[in-house]
């Protein structure tokens, strides 16, 4: 062990939580008992590590000390960490034992079963040896979760943890955390009761208040570490062991701060108002009040202010289905304090809701490379009706996957280092491709998946209507393609029913999870010109629809103007646009680049038969075999990667101001 920081450990860090790791699996049928759930959703969960993610999406710089398995749940922990921004390093793999597991239930409003799974898991692993002195004084606090202080090892491990913030300098904050199963007061089955007097419990909480500048709990909490079933009185035993703050949660009524001595009333510390939301889930609260609290502390906002943002935070999650993945992000956070909410039921509120899937989602690759051959239709046309056609069709679109995959391979070796390089994407079917989605499923290629039904309009999606239903059969980090043929002077009639769709569409793909890409191209029934695009971008907005990219045929440099106007003016959240081709040749697309030069919305291309159109025909027609029509398609999709990297670059020759007519579909 080293007393100074390592060279390669210069990175400061707010704070770093220490304890459980675990998956959540959240009982989706709500008021059923959990012995009647059918379905679950999986989160990261465990105490310190739903504080160390909500820490982060309010924009503090955590750490997470913890253990997980060398399996796919503990895989799932670690990249939805790292996609979360929290600090991984000292979460440690332990290749003898298994994530911990918690089934999870809301019956109503009181009552939220719960089954902890943590026999022999994997971060009661974490031992005194684990923790690393240059790393705790990266930090300005270090976070104990009261649950690892219930064995010897774990124990041993948080005490270390608090000798070295405190010969540091660091911040040492003691979430109570008291779970009396998890202590072996109840039997396995009673996870969701919250208290147990215990005197063996007390003295393990009060051996570690000395070493703590903040101490937070809920009012058993309190009364669990003071050894004491009056609250004054614990409050009162608490003082005498820490000088630190202690902060009491008092659910709806909000907290009660004491950063002094105890008055002769609880209500006699600072107040932190509540604020008044319909109860929904109370599982996860307390980590989001935590981590809103420590917003405010160590960014040395106002006490008042810290605590408004805690029972804020407290309130946005009590009112949403699951811990971690309902933490607000700082954007969130502000505007409810700021605005308010006319809903007591907050995950009613759709500017809320919307506020939070937009700020909480993944990062996106600042430009994007992406070959669409999701084509059907057209494909059938040329397989024509042979009884193998399908076949022939699946193993053509395994020909263009393994195409994209040697050429994007390729350039990257050729380019290796260069920052401009657009990252990988397709577009692909599941009614010929689903081999080849699956395999790329995982990879880290962006992925778009269709469910319009080729040519159809009005919109129809080839689920059926229930596309909600076809949505929670797919991966979460599948992006809806939705090709719409809208015309801004559509007739009236026409229009309702196809915004009613897409609205629909865009529903499901937030209630699943799932980002939306709007294919619009409008069919050659009106009159059209160089704002048409942007006319029926703006009417889709205007019904309240949103979705997160837009794919569209290439506006002039004028147009590209009046279109991203609208989007930052309907959508500030909006992650883009991509090109899309429509059989341009090569010369047309690399104007069509330069047009888009310096245009922050343009977040590169999804084309797809300008690139594989002609190794298709020629395949399909017996003119050539696997190997030329693989070589055909990389080198298209390889040539019309640095073409779009040439016209971004800013000495590339400036588009005419108006582009070669593309053809329609």
């Amino acid at each position: 062990m080293t007393n100074t920081l390592t060279a390669e450990h210069t990175d400061a860090l707010d704070v770093v939580c220490i304890g459980r790791a675990a998956v959540d699996l959240y009982g989706e049928q709500v008021g059923g008992r959990l012995e009647d759930m059918q379905t679950f959703a999986k989160y990261i969960g465990g105490s310190p590590t739903n504080t160390a993610v909500g820490a982060s999406r309010l924009g503090l710089r955590a750490g997470l000390i913890s253990c997980v398995g060398d399996e796919h749940n503990g895989r799932f922990v670690r990249e939805t960490l790292q996609r979360e921004r929290v600090d991984v390093e000292q979460l440690r793999t332990d290749p003898a034992r298994l994530t911990a597991l918690v089934f999870l239930g809301i019956r109503d409003e009181h009552t939220f079963p719960l089954i902890f799974y943590r026999d022999h898991c994997a971060d009661m692993a974490l031992r005194a040896e684990h923790i690393e002195e240059a790393y705790l004084a990266r930090a300005r606090a270090v976070l104990i979760s009261g649950t690892h202080l219930s064995h010897p090892e774990t124990r041993a491990a948080c005490m270390r943890a608090i000798e070295l913030a405190r010969r540091h300098g660091r911040k040492v904050v003691l979430d109570i955390d008291y779970r009396p199963v998890l202590w072996g007061l109840t039997s396995p089955g009673l996870g969701e009761r919250r208290y147990v007097a215990s005197a063996t419990v007390s003295e393990q909480l009060q051996a570690v208040l000395s070493g703590c500048d903040l101490v937070v709990g809920t009012e058993e909490e309190v009364h669990i570490a003071g050894g004491s079933g009056e609250t004054l009185a614990a409050l009162r035993r608490i003082r005498e062991l820490t000088r630190g703050l202690v902060v009491m949660k008092r659910g709806p009524m909000g907290c009660v701060a004491y950063d002094g001595p105890i008055p002769d009333a609880v209500d006699g510390g600072l107040i932190g108002p509540g604020f008044p939301v319909e109860v929904f889930n109370v599982l996860g609260a307390g980590d989001a009040f935590m981590a809103g609290l420590l917003r405010g502390w160590l960014r040395g906002e106002p006490l008042l202010e810290a605590l408004r943002f805690a029972n804020a935070c407290g309130a946005l999650v009590v009112s949403r289905h699951g811990c971690a993945p309902a933490m607000p992000s700082w954007t969130e956070l502000r505007h409810f304090l700021d605005h308010g909410s006319p809903c007591t039921r907050l995950r009613e509120d759709a500017l809320l809701e919307r506020l939070h899937a937009v700020t909480t989602r993944a990062p996106a690759a600042p430009a994007l490379a992406v070959l669409a051959f999701d084509h059907r239709s057209q494909l059938e046309d040329l397989a024509g009706p042979a009884p193998n056609a399908a076949r022939r069709i699946g193993r053509f679109k395994a020909l263009v996957a393994r195409a994209a995959a040697q050429a994007y391979a390729a350039e990257q070796a050729r380019q290796s280092g260069a920052m401009d390089l657009p990252a990988p994407g397709v577009i692909i079917d599941d009614r010929y491709a689903e081999p080849v989605l699956h395999g790329l499923t995982g990879t880290g290629w962006w992925i778009g998946r269709p469910v319009e039904r080729p040519g159809s309009r009005p919109l129809h999606f080839e689920a059926g209507p229930n596309v909600a239903l076809a949505l929670r059969s797919w991966p979460a980090e599948h992006v809806v393609k939705c090709l719409v043929l809208h015309h801004p002077e559509d007739e009236s009639e026409l229009a309702r029913t196809q915004t009613e769709s897409v609205a629909a569409l865009a529903d499901a793909a937030r209630r699943t999870g799932h980002e939306l890409l709007l294919e619009l191209i409008p069919p050659p029934t009106g009159p059209m010109d160089e704002w048409t695009v942007t006319r029926g971008v703006a009417q889709l907005y205007e019904a309240g629809i949103r979705p997160d990219w837009w794919k569209l045929p290439p506006p002039t440099p004028a147009a590209w103007e009046a279109l991203s106007a609208c989007i930052r003016q309907h959508d500030p959240y909006c992650r883009g646009v991509l090109l899309l081709g429509l059989e341009a040749d090569e010369e047309e697309l690399s104007a069509a680049f330069r047009a888009a030069r310096g245009q922050p919305l343009c977040r590169g291309f999804a084309i797809g038969r300008s690139i594989f159109a002609s190794a298709a025909q020629a395949w399909f027609a017996g003119r050539c075999d696997d190997a030329a029509a693989v070589a055909d398609i990389a080198v298209r999709y390889q040539r019309l990667i640095r073409t779009w990297q040439a016209a971004q670059r800013p000495d590339a020759p400036a588009a005419s101001p108006t582009l070669p007519h593309l053809r329609q579909v």
